[in-house]
């Protein structure tokens, strides 16, 4: 289980492995969005401590590595998602959403959807 928060950064590396487990670092860097300037040995340093905190795991392969996450997308996701809304609404929803209608955040389709969630949720389809 990851034991620390993932840096922004480091998140940039994980979506890669998300898509494209048991990458070597050089292949993990090459795969990051045309334009990232990070250097190889930069990837390899956000490897390793994605590796200290638990959300890859590291295998040999030769003289390298291949790197496989141990938590998925939505299991980060939803921490992530968790801890913002603890820290910045007290864990409610409600708050959330509201802030995002305030502000223009919320288009014809987000509403349609959180309806259909809704609906779901009480068991009206």
């Amino acid at each position: 289980m990851m034991q620390r928060r993932i840096a922004k950064s480091e998140l940039d590396v994980m979506e890669v492995l998300w898509v494209r487990p048991g990458l070597a670092a050089s292949a993990v860097h090459s795969a990051l969005p045309e334009g990232d300037a990070r250097s190889l040995q930069t990837v390899k340093t956000l490897l390793s401590r994605l590796v200290e905190k638990g959300a890859l795991r590291s295998e040999p392969d030769g003289r390298r590595f291949l790197y496989h996450p141990l938590i998925t997308r939505d299991e980060y996701t939803a921490s992530a998602t968790r801890r913002f809304s603890e820290r910045l609404f007290g864990g409610r929803a409600a708050p959330i959403v509201a802030h995002l209608a305030k502000g223009d955040g919320l288009s014809d389709t987000d509403i349609a959807e959180l309806e259909a969630i809704i609906r779901e949720l009480k068991g009206d389809d």
